[in-house]
């Protein structure tokens, strides 16, 4: 829904609404005297990273030609990476002043973030683009519909990947540190370092390598070796419980998945035409089914074997390997087709 809306009415208007629903969502959470406040201030928080995401997307698609899509994807991916790194450090450490703290501290960056999106940030469509969208007549089918047919849509493979690589990424972390400490003996301080490290190599890695890939093998190449090399690091984790094999291993996941985002994202940007929104509001979807049934699972699978969980999430980024191969095989054979004829 955000994506339509921000094809209608621009993106502006959709992300600084993302950023005050983000900050209302954190000063609830920092007031919250129960439980279910505390739920209502994370469904807020849900609302509104679903109107921001998507038209951050959409905004970076606008603006950047197709050669300069790939490298402002992989910004975005890199920069939402690095808040993933910083976030949970400076809140721990502001936890330190008290439990409240980190939700206060949080909340008044979206206020500044949402003031800075007011003043500084221009719109990218035009408004002549947004008034027609506006009168158009044309009525898409509601949220529930739209998943349902985009199964038969032109994006559906690359939707699947999305879903498949943050399924992939969130059964990796939501037992993460159990496994590491009941398998391997590590400490919170261990797993503290793997994560901050491994995610920070990821990102530095994302910056220098994606671009580089893409230019050599293409957008289609780097994503089929990528998924096969996160299949591969799921198993290898299971392997040898020396800290520094399992640093290595963690690295090589997290980059893969860095890399990953950003190349599926491109090209679904080229594909979106004029539906930029729209299809940044589907791959919103698409990760947030992920970050639903990829931790569920792990939680489900670890308590039947320790070791179900990875060889499981191995399995699924195979499968979404094959998949992707042969998805590359047939519109490879149709534009064969195409210009033979």
């Amino acid at each position: 829904m955000a994506g339509n809306f921000a094809d209608r009415y621009g993106r502006k208007p959709l992300i600084v609404l993302g950023l005050s629903l983000f900050s209302l969502s954190n000063f609830s959470a920092a007031l919250a005297d129960d439980l279910m406040l505390l739920f209502v201030s994370r469904l807020i928080g849900g609302i509104g990273s679903a109107a921001l995401v998507p038209s951050i997307m959409a905004y970076a698609a606008d603006i950047a030609t197709n050669e300069q899509r790939t490298k402002a994807m992989s910004y975005i991916g890199a920069s939402m990476s690095s808040g993933f790194i910083i976030g949970p450090g400076v809140g721990g450490l502001l936890a330190e002043f008290g439990m409240r703290t980190p939700f206060f501290a949080s909340a008044c960056i979206g206020v500044l973030a949402m003031i800075g999106s007011m003043v500084f940030l221009p719109e990218s469509l035009s408004l002549e683009h947004r008034m027609t969208r506006q009168q158009s007549r044309d009525k898409k089918p509601n949220v529930f519909l739209q998943l349902a047919l985009s199964i038969k849509s032109r994006f559906f493979v690359l939707l699947f990947l999305v879903f498949v690589l943050t399924f992939g990424l969130t059964h990796f972390d939501a037992i993460y540190p159990l496994y590491v400490v009941q398998s391997y003996g590590f400490t919170s301080r261990d797993i503290a370092i793997l994560f901050t490290l491994c995610s920070l190599m990821g990102t530095f890695n994302q910056i220098m390598l994606a671009t580089r890939l893409i230019r050599r093998f293409g957008e289609k190449k780097t994503i089929n070796y990528t998924l096969l090399l996160s299949s591969i690091s799921f198993v290898l984790l299971l392997h040898s419980g020396n800290f520094w094999y399992v640093m290595f291993i963690t690295m090589l996941f997290f980059t893969c998945n860095n890399i990953l985002r950003p190349t599926i994202n491109t090209l679904l940007s080229k594909g979106a035409g004029e539906e930029q929104g729209f299809v940044a509001g589907m791959n919103n979807a698409y990760m947030s089914l992920g970050n639903i049934f990829g931790p569920l699972l792990a939680g489900i699978l670890f308590d039947v074997h320790i070791h179900l969980p990875y060889l499981f999430g191995a399995l699924v980024l195979l499968t979404a390997h094959f998949v992707s191969v042969k998805w590359i095989e047939r519109k490879e054979t149709v534009t064969s087709i195409a210009m033979n004829e």
